[in-house]
């Protein structure tokens, strides 16, 4: 860790102690932990409390949309609210946010994983009205980063050819060459869930709820429901889990599918684009631990291979 991240976790878990506890209280409890600690944010918790230190080039504007998302009355129950709408940090300073602490879901215990909870959250997500001045959703960006950082990671590497030849059978729209086709865009969606980003609310017995505001926007509700798409095409969620997903969203009222029939036509492309940034990602990470990829993401390596070998529809749904 260099000076200036050691310098960013101690004052964030700094600001998460004194939040946690009133100013004369006497304090036991244990020393800041670093949740998370990437370039696009570091996360920190002391106590009850989460701050996180959003990137330097962060769009302070987009940021406070979506922290104002957050904290909207109508999605009380569907995202954690922050617990302050901070002002803007200093010219070249991280934006700092707060949270509360929530349960995240258990990693040892895939089994209780809450897939149909999630589900009912997202139908409920995407029903609400977008607010005003909330940016647009970035799938297909965020896809072509992920490519360009396994590329910058692994030049010449034909460990990355797999990955390429998938990227490359996306349509163009879909790795953000060109606009995308007329579709049903213009509902409100997280913009990247997965199991991560789940907490209980803080309350004892709390209900499930969607944390990581930081993609959300107004988009292709499909592209939410896209990554447990492409896992379940992978092979790495089950059917009855991937079922029990499909059917609680249905059943909520989710727009990204129709009520009933095949879903694959509206999911095809968005779980293609996922397994291609989800391997990409995974090889950029290995070449930054000087490893070979584990087993799980092979899987989804293996699966770019496949979605180049077949047409559309047929590249991702397992039916095939």
């Amino acid at each position: 860790m260099t000076t200036t991240q050691s310098s960013v976790v101690r004052d964030l878990g700094a600001l998460a102690h004194r939040l946690s506890h009133p100013a004369a209280a006497r304090c036991g409890c244990e020393p800041p932990q670093i949740l998370a600690d990437r370039p696009d944010g570091t996360v920190v918790r002391s106590g009850a409390i989460v701050a996180k230190a959003h990137a330097a080039d962060t769009d302070r504007e987009a940021l406070a949309a979506r922290l104002a998302l957050a904290a909207d009355p109508r999605l009380t129950g569907i995202l954690l609210p922050p617990l302050t709408l901070p002002p803007p940090a200093g010219p070249g300073a991280r934006p700092v946010t707060l949270w509360p602490l929530g349960t995240p879901v258990d990693p040892d215990d895939p089994g209780a994983a809450p897939w149909a909870e999630a589900a009912v959250l997202l139908a409920r997500l995407h029903r609400t009205e977008p607010p005003p001045r909330l940016p647009p959703t970035r799938g297909p960006a965020k896809a072509a980063r992920a490519v360009a950082r396994m590329s910058a990671a692994l030049p010449g590497d034909p460990a990355v050819l797999p990955v390429l030849a998938g990227w490359r059978a996306l349509p163009p729209w879909a790795r953000g060459e060109t606009p995308a086709p007329a579709r049903r865009d213009g509902f409100l969606c997280h913009g990247d869930l997965h199991l991560g980003q789940l907490v209980r609310h803080p309350a004892p017995d709390g209900p499930w709820l969607l944390i990581d505001v930081d993609d959300a926007g107004v988009g292709d509700p499909a592209w939410d429901l896209g990554r447990p798409a492409a896992w379940y095409a992978a092979g790495l969620l089950a059917a009855e889990d991937w079922s029990a997903f499909l059917d609680a969203y249905r059943s909520a009222g989710g727009p990204a599918v129709p009520a009933d029939g095949d879903p694959w036509p509206a999911l095809d492309v968005p779980a293609r684009a996922l397994t291609v940034q989800t391997a990409a990602l995974a090889l950029a990470k290995c070449a930054a631990e000087q490893r070979d990829p584990d087993e799980l993401e092979q899987l989804m390596i293996e699966s770019c291979a496949r979605i180049a070998t077949l047409p559309p529809q047929l590249a991702t749904d397992p039916a095939s």
